[in-house]
């Protein structure tokens, strides 16, 4: 077992973390590794919150830029990137700080789950490509609650996808700890009312820096609007009004709304951890 630990810095969208984790970093000779399923892809930067060059401090970050935003990154993916940023992070005798909000790419690589060899049921996604997304999650939390707590409840490829898996296997593969490291999980909260006026603000913020126009030219440079629902969150509300589909206004209130309800999904995914030691930075 390696004695150098491995500090996971967690919590909801728009806390702080990747601020608090390059201060840690600064601190304590440390690489930060992201742990976000949409910042792995080049291009999607004001999108997805992407720390800037000048916000890194001088610290390297991995994981990030590293997928074609055409093409499906999967948890898999990242756990065997990841594992071998960790090791390289360690052989430097430097601690690696796994930063982000996406609970489950984060305790793949944790717990070194066993990820599913599952093929495409193509039978199956023909049936279930006809049901609504309401449908699909509902169908689901009834098969797979946990998987159901993390999800983008919106996403049709990524409900389909972990129905295919459920019903396949029974579930989504559950942790199976290995303990390679020892791990010390940092979570960042901020209260509701706190977190929902730094969602709305950062927001206004990206807009204002350019986030349209990200979204513009991603499309040009041959990212489908479909590709660009898939991505969810950001890009599928920015793709929906840049189509003609909802006003700039129906973009923002709507937008906002999603993004708080994935606040919400992060806590209740991270509430079930009791490792985590949980800090106030507001």
């Amino acid at each position: 077992m390696n004695t150098l630990p491995l500090i996971v810095i967690l919590g909801q969208t728009a806390t702080g973390k990747s601020a608090y984790a390059v201060a840690l970093a600064q601190e304590i000779n440390a690489e930060i590794i992201s742990a976000d399923s949409r910042q792995v892809y080049k291009g999607l930067n004001l999108g997805t919150g992407k720390v800037t060059k000048k916000e890194m401090g001088g610290i390297p970050h991995h994981l990030l830029d590293v997928a074609n935003p055409s093409q499906q990154f999967s948890v898999a993916n990242y756990q065997e990137l990841t594992k071998k940023a960790i090791e390289k992070i360690h052989k430097k005798n430097k601690i690696p700080i796994l930063v982000g909000g996406t609970g489950f790419y984060i305790d793949a690589v944790i717990h070194d789950t066993k990820l599913p060899e599952v093929p495409p049921n193509a039978t199956l996604r023909k049936k279930l490509a006809k049901l609504s997304t309401e449908r699909l999650f509902a169908m689901l939390k009834k098969i797979d609650p946990l998987r159901a707590q993390t999800i983008d409840t919106k996403n049709p490829v990524r409900l389909i996808r972990a129905i295919e898996i459920a019903k396949a296997l029974g579930h989504v593969p559950r942790v199976i700890t290995t303990n390679k490291y020892p791990v010390i999980k940092i979570g960042i909260m901020l209260p509701d009312e706190v977190l929902k006026e730094r969602i709305h603000t950062r927001l206004l913020d990206r807009l204002t820096q350019g986030m349209l126009r990200e979204a513009t030219r991603l499309h040009r440079d041959g990212l489908s609007w479909r590709r660009m629902e898939e991505l969810g969150l950001e890009y599928r509300y920015m793709a929906r009004h840049l189509q003609g589909k909802i006003t700039h206004n129906q973009m923002l209130q709507q937008l906002e709304n999603e993004i708080w309800k994935y606040a919400k999904r992060q806590k209740t995914w991270f509430k079930r951890d009791k490792e985590i030691i949980w800090i106030r930075v507001a």
